[in-house]
């Protein structure tokens, strides 16, 4: 990366300030190296029978698009304007304020006045005026009409796979306007003629035909398993003993891939097996899927009907397994499907019975719909219980912000669990400035699908906003670790921190859980379950 990408001090030189009297409509899309996502490959899109397979480049002048494209577009456009009665608001209500502007990390970062929320829409929302409205069909450009051209069409392409669907904006506009709609409704029409990217349509396919992004077969995944189990004993002295696809358990647990096969996700999921094995003795009976083995769901980031197919392992496998409820562990977009859509894509889950805690007898109200309960909420019920023994000491090395990630905090209200988790399990616990969390939230600027390796620029570009405010905690108050619940942020995070925020690092919340949890019969622990010396084991270690 260090090669290819500008230095930090340069990339943060961004020129906010749109050019005078120079329209928009008329300026052909510049694609340039390091902002787009290498395309979809052809064996991908065909598994799961998305139209269009072949190979293509985003610059190649000829994308090898069907020759009725235009009509597919527009008929697509037709039925999803039927079909959601949000899609035809949002379409025309916007008065183009402007308030949403300056929310976008994209055009924070990056200075595109096409990044701006509103201007962004009016790609889509130009060619809505042209082909569905009388005022546009009458007036034109006058009216703020266009035609869809393939010029058009690349413009769509280059900037709705610039946006991650994060929700900022949306917050901002009095209107309620939800662009990320407009964004995946635009997704879902480019997919209808086989242009998507790489980065989704690939653990889209593997999602489909293995149960998780990565395409691990069950053997594989638990095969990983045993090596975190292999380390959890060696650090603990304790030797775990988790099950996988039993039946007649009474809660099936599922989390994020990324947890299993990505550091520092693999940490947050050692966490996971500590809590586990602790809460056995408790009554707690918790069986894991090597089948359903992945809560996230990049369908999403391609249309609502492969968010539906994706989701719908989870409440199988649960039936499968003759399950009560489920578990879920800690992810971005796993858990806006779950929250807003699972009961409408999959539901209802009558077999299922309402999520009550068997260690503290806590109803899971909430998930009441869906009968699934996030991590963080069942441990933060057991910590206000009293029922877990933890030695917040053992992270003293660590001075923590937290992150909140954008759809379980916009799009689920999880706000306070995390930080009552994490102040419990630390010491030292720093919040960003106001404006920057909670549901003001900055993106990761990787999300829905972004987290690739050819688009660094764009990456760092649009996770500049948060990485000012982590860089504000860190020279402020020495904030050495960066928290979060969402396994692509546990991903996209640590390179963004090597660039913006050198000697800040990034954990999941149940990291430090295990961390500080004491289980019964263990050894004295010397490191944290990264393999580093826990606080004044460090002379120790040196000794040895």
């Amino acid at each position: 990366m260090a090669e290819k990408m500008m230095k930090p001090q340069d990339m943060a030189k961004i020129n906010h300030t749109p050019p005078l009297l120079r329209g928009w409509m008329h300026k052909p899309v510049d694609i340039k190296t390091g902002i787009y996502c290498y395309a979809g490959k052809p064996a991908s899109l065909k598994y799961v029978g998305l139209p269009n397979p072949r190979e293509w480049s985003p610059t190649d002048e000829d994308w090898k698009l069907p020759p009725n494209w235009k009509e597919i577009i527009l008929e697509g456009l037709r039925e999803r304007l039927e079909r959601y009665r949000s899609l035809k608001v949002f379409m025309d209500i916007c008065v183009r304020c402007g308030a949403c502007a300056d929310k976008c990390h994209f055009f924070v970062g990056g200075g595109d006045p096409r990044n701006m929320p509103v201007l962004r829409a009016e790609l889509l929302r130009s060619v809505y005026r042209k082909e569905f409205t009388t005022a546009g069909k009458l007036m034109g450009e006058i009216a703020g009409a266009r035609e869809l051209t393939i010029d058009v069409l690349k413009e769509w392409w280059y900037y709705f796979f610039q946006c991650t669907e994060c929700r900022r904006c949306s917050l901002f506009c009095p209107y309620g306007i939800d662009t990320a709609e407009i964004t995946i409704i635009a997704r879902e029409l480019l997919n209808l003629i086989g242009l998507n990217t790489d980065w989704i349509s690939a653990p889209v396919a593997n999602c489909y035909r293995t149960g998780n992004h990565l395409g691990i077969q069950p053997h594989a995944y638990k095969d990983m398993m045993e090596f975190f189990l292999d380390d959890i004993e060696e650090i603990t002295g304790v030797r775990i003993e988790p099950s996988f696809n039993r039946k007649g358990a009474e809660i099936l647990f599922i989390t994020p891939s990324g947890d299993v096969f990505a550091d520092p996700g693999t940490y947050t999921c050692m966490g996971y097996l500590i809590l586990f094995h602790y809460l056995q003795n408790l009554g707690l009976d918790l069986t894991w899927s090597t089948f359903a083995s992945e809560g996230g769901n990049f369908g999403y980031f391609t249309s609502h009907e492969m968010a539906k197919r994706l989701n719908a392992k989870m409440y199988a496998e649960a039936k499968r397994l003759g399950v009560k409820w489920i578990l879920g562990g800690e992810c971005g977009h796993m858990w806006r499907v779950i929250n807003q859509y699972m009961d409408t894509f999959n539901g209802p889950a009558d077999f299922l019975d309402e999520p009550v805690s068997p260690i503290t007898g806590t109803k899971f109200e909430n998930a009441r719909g869906t009968k699934m309960v996030h991590i963080t909420e069942f441990t933060a019920d057991l910590i206000k219980h009293n029922k877990l023994k933890l030695d917040p000491s053992r992270n003293d090395n660590l001075k923590v912000t937290y992150h909140d990630s954008c759809n379980p905090a916009r799009g689920m209200g999880l706000l306070d669990e995390p930080r009552y988790v994490i102040k419990n399990t630390c010491k030292y616990f720093y919040e960003m400035p106001e404006n920057t969390i909670r549901e003001q939230t900055f993106c990761c600027g990787s999300g829905s699908g972004l987290n690739a390796g050819e688009n660094m620029e764009l990456r760092m570009r649009g996770g500049l906003p948060r990485a000012n405010a982590v860089k504000h905690v860190h020279e402020k108050d020495g904030v050495n670790m960066l928290a979060c619940v969402c396994a692509i942020d546990r991903a996209v995070l640590p390179p963004l921190m090597d660039y913006w925020v050198p000697g800040v690092a990034v954990t999941g919340v149940h990291e430090l859980v295990g961390n500080a949890l004491i289980l019964e019969g263990e050894k004295e622990r010397e490191t944290n379950l990264r393999g580093e010396p826990l606080p004044g084991m460090e002379e120790e270690e040196e000794n040895v």
